[in-house]
């Protein structure tokens, strides 16, 4: 998997101006992920503000999630496939061991960063098609014989991705992980958004978009909404949520490149 690197101006050219100096951007996620996002956005000058807007709750059949990572750690699947971020959390929070041999698919470039800042390997992501249909359809073209898979998911995903490779042929257990909760933000931070204060907001998935609407009723016009991908778009369309900038490929990188070459009115006030 190929990621992009920002380049760090040579010290001996003298001052280059940063694109996003000055600029605040909400940071939606927290933990490793939303601390890497934070020290990119402040190499491009920004002041980063981590705000996690979801985090997940308990499943309510722990035990099937208890027994599905014991499993796991015993070496009883060939493949494990992730489709969101936050399930990454629930590994990293159950300490969850991924023995050598089971390869690791995962879909979108947010889910791959968020395991790698966790220490665990990502073996696939989808190449054609960065979903869930998408990871069904290349892991159907490697794996010619049934496979066992363990399909981690939210309590609202749609279990696509566990019928396609049912109906492969291979022997899938699909295990809901957690359930998507919204964390409130403070006082301060709301009103920053408010007030015009956060000049961009980055949302990286549908469940985030949901928040930002919730919690963030009065946008102002200027505050730029950034979307990580077409499909994070779609969800936040969906959601109510007006998105001005759309990373062309579903990564960190590519998402605040995009919010750097948007312009941002000038603050009125200071």
């Amino acid at each position: 998997m190929n990621e992009g690197h920002w380049h760090t101006p040579n010290p001996t050219t003298g001052s280059v101006p940063k694109p996003l100096s000055g600029r605040r951007v909400l940071v939606p996620r927290g933990g490793p992920w939303g601390d890497g996002v934070a020290a990119r956005l402040r190499q491009l000058g920004a002041v980063p503000v981590i705000a996690p807007l979801i985090n997940f709750a308990p499943t309510n059949d722990q035990a099937t999630l208890d027994e599905a990572l014991a499993d796991l750690a015993a070496g009883a699947f060939d493949w494990l496939t992730l489709t969101s971020a936050t399930t990454v959390d629930v590994l990293y929070a159950y300490k969850a061991v991924i023995p050598a041999h089971t390869r690791v698919a995962v879909v979108g470039e947010t889910t791959a960063a968020a395991m790698q800042a966790v220490g665990y390997r990502v073996d696939l992501v989808p190449e054609r098609d960065n979903s869930a249909q998408g990871m069904a359809e290349q892991m159907i073209d490697l794996e010619s014989s049934p496979r066992k898979v363990l399909t981690l998911r939210s309590e609202i995903a749609k279990p696509v991705l566990t019928r396609l490779l049912i109906e492969a042929g291979h022997d899938v257990r699909s295990v809901v992980a957690y359930r998507t909760v919204g964390v409130p933000v403070s006082e301060k931070i709301a009103g920053d958004v408010h007030s015009g204060r956060i000049n961009a907001i980055l949302v990286t998935s549908g469940s985030v978009a949901e928040q930002v609407v919730e919690q963030f009723p009065d946008i102002p016009a200027s505050t730029v909404i950034a979307a990580i991908g077409p499909r994070t778009a779609k969800d936040a369309k969906r959601a109510g949520l007006s998105v001005d900038v759309v990373a062309e490929r579903q990564t960190v990188d590519a998402l605040i490149e995009a919010v750097a070459r948007f312009p941002v009115p000038t603050e009125s006030t200071p």
